[in-house]
């Protein structure tokens, strides 16, 4: 493995920490459906206001779709959210005893459940490493030049390959810090980055004005 790279990982872990308040395996992974294209403060406002009440998944799956609008509306997509929440808390309860299974094949397996939901949900609440690869890691980890990737789920498994597995969970949450604060999309704040001497993006001199 190549130890700059580690180190930066590592980097980036301690200087842009991310906290979770919640390890419920059931609340992370219906928070993790809402987060699907959602800011931040939307998410949480809408899992607050889904949660509010003390609705567990045996609550959750005996709604119908329509009930859930008004509380997740903040996440958008609130349509197919409802819908997807609802059937997975039907499918937890009739397959696993209305727990949430620690298996990626499982848990992918569920409506709305991708592999980063998937990851996301392995590493939080049942600490198993995994790497969960959003549109902020897939980009930050090409910009880098850690690796050359297209696509989000061929950059997990690239990094899985050059990360010990340690750094698989924490990085995905201190990476997404890291975007918003400072390795923005369009206008990266290069010169306040801390690992901008070990960046691809940097050193080639594409820096913006």
């Amino acid at each position: 493995m190549n130890q700059t790279i580690i180190n930066t990982a590592e980097t980036i872990i301690k200087e842009f920490p991310k906290t979770r308040t919640n390890t419920d395996p059931y609340v992370v992974l219906i928070t993790t459906i809402l987060s699907q294209r959602s800011k931040d403060e939307n998410t949480e406002k809408a899992s607050n206001q889904l949660f509010q009440d003390g609705w567990d998944v045996y609550e959750v799956a005996k709604k119908d779709p329509e009930e859930l609008y008004d509380k997740i509306k903040p996440s958008g997509m609130y349509r197919q959210k409802a819908k997807n929440i609802v059937e997975t808390s039907k499918v937890l309860i009739k397959e696993y005893q209305g727990k949430v299974p620690p298996d990626i094949e499982k848990l992918i397996q569920l409506p709305g459940v991708g592999r980063k939901t998937a990851n996301i949900v392995l590493w939080i609440s049942f600490g198993i490493p995994a790497m969960a690869v959003d549109t902020h890691v897939h980009r930050i980890a090409n910009r880098l030049g850690w690796i050359n990737t297209k696509t989000p789920e061929k950059s997990e498994y690239a990094l899985m390959e050059i990360l010990p597995s340690r750094l698989w969970g924490p990085i995905n949450g201190s990476m997404v810090e890291f975007g918003k604060a400072i390795c923005k999309p369009r206008t990266p704040l290069c010169s306040l980055c801390p690992i901008n001497q070990s960046c691809q993006y940097y050193l080639s001199g594409e820096e913006p004005k």
